[in-house]
């Protein structure tokens, strides 16, 4: 059995997708259970709190692979529980801000801890560093409701932004087999694009006059200031504005473990183009 955390997330959902059509037996973790009706027929649902490591023994019971999102406070706790009840292989979520290993970056700091975690646990592990997703492009919908002008920060940084799906086709493989234990996956698409890149193709895709407009760094945090703590905020103007995070850099990993191409953003955008009208 293999237990699915964030089971209803953009990488979430996808892998629970892809374990169930490869015949293996799944079960979903939510945090609610409205939540089931996004799970395929045939997975097994369970609700949980990865805060909270005393409300996963029946999810966990029975597992033997995990699919573990980082950042969560009691995740020693968990890990240790996961320990007792026969898992025997951890397959962590985290990104390229783990390298860093900087303890000051609140993103750095609980992608690094998470790793640590998984890493002190005494179960076999892999590590999935995906660089920018491209389902991030999904928070310019109210944007575009508005008009056909879209603000973005940060927009002279290129990243090799990924698909979920890709992510998650990985993570399927590390879970299906044993041939990636001890291993850290870093995983990006198949080349940077700046976020006039992005606009561009989804301006193709959506048949629209789209227009890309760049933030200064102030008015960048400005905008985060409204949305996420102000120690993000510090994160990512820390990554992006003063360039401690390259997310740049192309690497083939997708392709060497799926044996299939990472999508592109324009396949991203086809495939996601209801999700913008």
């Amino acid at each position: 059995m293999i237990l699915v955390t964030g089971a209803t997330g953009n990488v979430g959902s996808e892998l629970v997708r892809a374990l169930s059509e490869a015949g293996k037996q799944v079960r979903a973790l939510t945090h609610s259970p409205t939540d089931a009706s996004v799970v395929p027929p045939g997975v097994e649902v369970v609700t949980g709190d990865l805060n909270r490591a005393q409300s996963l023994t029946a999810a966990l019971t029975g597992v033997d692979r995990i699919f573990l999102l980082p950042g969560y406070q009691d995740m020693p706790g968990m890990l240790t529980l996961a320990r007792r009840t026969g898992v025997r292989q951890v397959v962590l979520l985290s990104g390229g801000s783990a390298a860093l290993a900087d303890l000051n970056n609140a993103v750095s700091r609980y992608m690094t801890l998470a790793e640590q975690a998984v890493r002190e646990s005494g179960m076999p592990w892999t590590l999935l560093r995906p660089r920018a997703f491209m389902s991030n492009a999904l928070r310019w919908r109210p944007q575009l409701a508005a008009g056909d002008a879209i603000r973005v920060p940060f927009a002279d940084v290129p990243a090799a932004v990924i698909d979920p799906y890709d992510i998650a086709a990985v993570a399927a493989q590390a879970l299906i087999t044993d041939d990636h234990e001890g291993r850290i996956h870093e995983l990006t698409g198949p080349q940077p694009l700046l976020p006039a890149d992005q606009v561009a193709v989804l301006a193709y895709v959506l048949g629209r006059d789209l227009r890309c407009q760049g933030l200064t760094d102030a008015q960048a945090r400005e905008e985060m200031s409204r949305t996420m703590p102000p120690e993000y905020v510090d994160a990512f103007i820390d990554f992006y504005a003063e360039g401690t995070l390259d997310e740049s850099t192309v690497f083939p990993t997708v392709r060497e473990v799926t044996g299939h191409e990472p999508r592109t953003f324009e396949q991203w955008a086809r495939i996601h183009a209801r999700a913008f009208h």
